[in-house]
């Protein structure tokens, strides 16, 4: 019989980290729910009896892409093979503990803030490692020096509410083609709280390096009504889109596949973001 953890400690007053300041709160809808805040901005949302469970819509975008792209055959004896996912940006770790919860998987997180990554493992019940191991470190600074080959890479990093600029470069898309394995998925978070024209030079990053791209979000966000999250997947496999799809249509809120063609005349129309155009960041450090 497993052993139960014990209950989370949670914070009763905002707690300074390492880059800003932290707050739990406990949703009063779903009172197992609690949510993260960084400097009253809503980071991550983690279901403390219900380690599957996902609140935020693009985390179940990224789940449903990663199970549809890169399902793993089991060994001869039926055993699953563990998939290898490389999470660039943490937070909470709300992704890398439901992926854990659903599937056979060893996951490294890399994230910037050394004192919030020490304080998840405290506050969470997160999985140990090697199922989940946290590094703290700039997210491409990790991609520059490792050498490990992953199934799947996912880009959920923010600083002051956007997209680091290293990370959103065509030399960045590159780094991470490098280090997919063959056939692997690069899944990013990104934001139109910067226009639908940073969105486009993502899409240019990604095509002129990746052989698919698609992308998930609401139709109003795509169309530039509103501000709000894109999913945005890439690998040199093409993708399921009739299983992604369906997949989607599943959710409770509306959402829009774009396929590759649609992407494709986006990018089109605007450059590459290159390294040249943005500073380099300094080292975080390590545990």
């Amino acid at each position: 019989m497993s052993r139960r953890r014990a209950p989370a400690q949670l914070p009763d007053e905002p707690t300074r980290t390492s880059f800003a300041t932290a707050e739990v709160v406990r949703d009063p809808d779903r009172p197992s729910l609690v949510r993260l805040l960084l400097d009253g901005v809503e980071s991550s949302a983690l279901d403390l009896d219900d380690p599957g469970y996902l609140d935020f819509e693009y985390m179940q975008h990224i789940r449903l892409l990663i199970a549809a792209h890169c399902a793993r055959p089991g060994d001869a004896d039926g055993t699953p093979r563990r998939m290898r996912v490389l999470h660039l940006g943490a937070a909470g770790c709300a992704l890398p503990r439901a992926l854990a919860a659903t599937m056979p998987v060893h996951q490294l997180a890399v994230e910037l803030d050394a004192e919030l990554a020490r304080l998840v493992r405290q506050w969470f019940p997160l999985p140990s490692a090697p199922c989940l191991r946290i590094r703290v470190g700039e997210a491409r600074q990790e991609l520059e020096s490792g050498h490990a080959a992953w199934q799947a890479v996912v880009r959920d990093a923010f600083m002051n509410r956007e997209v680091p600029g290293q990370l959103r470069t065509v030399e960045s898309a590159r780094r991470v083609h490098d280090v997919l394995e063959p056939g692997g998925l690069y899944a990013l978070n990104t934001v139109a709280s910067a226009g639908l024209r940073r969105i486009d030079e993502e899409f240019a990053a990604l095509t002129s390096v990746f052989q698919d791209v698609v992308a998930i979000a609401d139709p109003a966000v795509f169309s530039g009504r509103r501000f709000g999250n894109v999913v945005v997947a890439a690998s040199d496999r093409r993708f399921d889109l009739p299983t992604v799809e369906r997949e989607v249509r599943r959710l409770s809120l509306p959402a829009r596949v774009m396929d590759r063609g649609t992407v494709s005349r986006r990018a089109a129309s605007v450059r590459p973001l290159e390294d040249a155009a943005v500073p380099w960041p300094e080292s975080a450090g390590s545990l």
